[in-house]
């Protein structure tokens, strides 16, 4: 978690809404608004027993900045017209989890639920140039796709595209154990 709090320091506006998409059980988001605490964090999650855990942190932390947990379908079209604007998007470790056409919702719908000038990080493992780049990643890839064939890693040139269509400036950062860091702006308007 300290390498993505790291990231955020450095890529995080200075002060404030924040959405977390797929906030998991909310471990995540809340050392997010403990290390950021001039953002506005705002869970979300399409489980109600994630929700539930989110929401469960969230009163054992106390941070003000810590929003409840919002349920939330990212894969669905849609959700950013039921939202204002956010100034920084945030979601790690769930592309590889999902269908190549969720995350293209995912991405698109991210892409316009951003304020001017807001910014959007993805955090995770990705294939570089349409190839897995470790031992470690053909394996958990593999695995991925045996248990459910329309999942897997995603080729880091088809993101990139995904999100310069949309308008955003990208650009991507190397990261501990074979991850990446996509960090996507909007130009201020």
């Amino acid at each position: 978690m300290g390498v993505i709090v790291e990231l955020l320091r450095v890529h995080a506006p200075p002060h404030g809404r924040a959405l977390e998409l797929a906030s998991g059980t909310g471990q995540h988001v809340m050392a997010l608004a403990s290390a950021l605490p001039q953002i506005d964090w705002h869970p979300s999650e399409v489980a109600a027993d994630r929700m539930a855990s989110i929401d469960a942190y969230a009163a054992t932390a106390q941070l003000p900045n810590l929003h409840p947990a919002r349920h939330l379908d990212a894969t669905r079209r849609g959700w950013s017209q039921c939202l204002q604007p956010f100034d920084l998007i945030h979601l790690g470790n769930l592309l590889h989890l999902i269908p190549q056409a969720g995350a293209y919702t995912l991405l698109t719908e991210a892409s316009v639920a951003l304020a001017p000038a807001g910014t959007l990080t993805l955090y995770g493992p990705f294939m570089r140039e349409g190839r897995l780049t470790s031992e470690g990643d053909a394996k958990f890839n593999a695995e991925l796709q045996a248990a459910n064939p329309a999942i897997g890693y995603k080729d880091d040139r088809w993101i990139n595209e995904v999100l310069t269509s949309t308008g955003l400036v990208v650009s991507v950062h190397d990261m501990p154990s074979n991850n990446l860091a996509f960090i996507a702006r909007r130009s201020p308007e």
